[in-house]
């Protein structure tokens, strides 16, 4: 199979999520995903793993509401597809929000069938519940409607486990983040090591691991676009002069401890 199908048919795979998403087809998005299938949505809540529980998420998030998928650039790499992209969520009391995102997705290949195996989706759950508070009554109202499909769908626990996806890095761990890949685009080595923790991991693209002077070579120029923080983790939409993609940088406090670069050749470049 030649890498350009490989790449089609992951794509193929993934696009079939919000086609299924936008026909209310509870059945056929469930079965996109392996019998050991994990969801984390939004990445720092608790993971909904196994065919039950995806189920039961669908029932809470995806179900009740109208959900349309804006699409803005995706990266197959490998056996995954990073997704850069802004969801809108129309609620039961007609309140819409506009969230925006980065959805990762590990692949893997059940009977001769590609699967999603891993589900991440990057997304801000503060600043999503702020836009259905700021609403007004449409937004109370599905504030209201919400919590008990939360607690009879998922339970206590998997009321807490969600909202475990408030604790975010935050604002120091995004200028963290920004700053490092802003003193990358500008060739600042010694600016990219005062962010790095000492046994950092590089990886640019991911797979390659590089030394800190070779991965500033590699994305001089390097522009930073939008930027979500999500779990420990901040992710950065990356444009450099010939590539573009994602960036996937772990933080703890303001030090990056991973930084995977999920990026390849920008087709729009003449």
């Amino acid at each position: 199979m030649s890498a350009n199908a490989s790449a089609a048919e992951l794509l193929a795979t993934v696009e079939r999520s919000p086609q299924a998403v936008a026909v209310h087809d509870r059945a056929a998005w469930v079965d996109l995903f392996a019998p050991d299938g994990r969801v984390e949505d939004p990445v720092g809540s608790r993971p909904h793993i196994g065919r039950a529980a995806i189920e039961r998420f669908y029932d809470t998030f995806i179900g009740p509401n109208d959900i349309v998928f804006h699409v803005d650039h995706d990266v197959v790499l490998g056996a995954g597809v990073y997704r850069d992209l802004t969801l809108d969520t129309t609620m039961s009391t007609g309140v819409t929000l506009r969230v925006p995102m980065h959805l990762r997705y590990d692949l893997t290949q059940v009977g001769g069938e590609w699967k999603i195996g891993r589900l991440y989706a990057h997304w801000e759950l503060p600043v999503m519940v702020a836009q259905l508070l700021g609403a007004g009554g449409r937004g109370l109202g599905a504030a209201v409607k919400l919590a008990p499909q939360l607690l009879g769908n998922q339970g206590v626990g998997g009321a807490l486990g969600f909202a475990r996806g408030f604790r975010r890095v935050g604002a120091a761990g995004k200028r963290a983040a920004t700053g490092l890949l802003e003193a990358a685009g500008r060739g600042d080595v010694a600016g990219v090591r005062a962010v790095l923790s000492p046994r950092a991991v590089v990886e640019w693209p991911v797979g390659s691991d590089v030394g800190h002077a070779e991965f500033v070579k590699r994305v001089r120029g390097l522009e930073v676009g939008k930027t979500i923080a999500a779990g420990r983790f901040v992710t950065v939409s990356v444009r450099t002069p010939t590539e573009r993609g994602i960036a996937e940088l772990e933080v703890d406090g303001r030090r990056v401890v991973a930084l995977r670069g999920f990026v390849a050749e920008d087709r729009t470049v003449h």
